[in-house]
């Protein structure tokens, strides 16, 4: 495992939390291409909107690939909106939509949310053609506290 690039992230301080729900096929996709990965977490780059995610069994991170900050001598991208999946909200039909919360950590996290409906479906494609091609890159994450106080 010699090649697995970690990649860093910071969780500012939480801005606001709503409860909502995202598309069954978009929520299915995510679940789908975490499976087919043999890695705890799937690195999708949402390039038509300068963002990355991290696909992961709790949560989808979105991280502004502009925004890149140091704290205690280690560097990282902020992460600026989480959908984070509730399990406890069972869903009995595939074609349900799916529960999560979504949290801010960014003002602008909520336009940016809609924004990432339409758009994430696309980075999934483009994924899933190049999982086909290559099979799943070899990256970690590490998430640390980043607090703006």
């Amino acid at each position: 495992m010699s090649d697995l690039v970690t990649e860093t992230f910071f969780r500012p301080d939480e801005v606001a939390r709503e409860r909502l729900s995202i598309p069954a096929p978009l929520y299915n996709r995510c679940r789908l291409m975490l499976s087919r990965c043999h890695y705890a977490h799937v690195f999708v780059p949402v390039r038509s909107m300068q963002m990355q995610s991290v696909i992961d069994e709790e949560e989808v991170i979105f991280v502004d690939n502009q925004a890149y900050a140091v704290r205690d001598g280690e560097g990282g991208r902020l992460i600026m909106l989480a959908w984070v999946f509730r399990h406890d909200q069972g869903r009995d039909d595939l074609t349900e939509p799916a529960p999560i919360e979504l949290v801010y950590y960014h003002e602008s996290a909520r336009e940016l949310h809609t924004r990432l409906i339409g758009q994430f479906n696309g980075a999934l494609d483009l994924m899933e053609q190049r999982y086909r091609e290559h099979g799943c890159e070899p990256r970690s994450k590490k998430v640390l506290p980043f607090s703006r106080g």
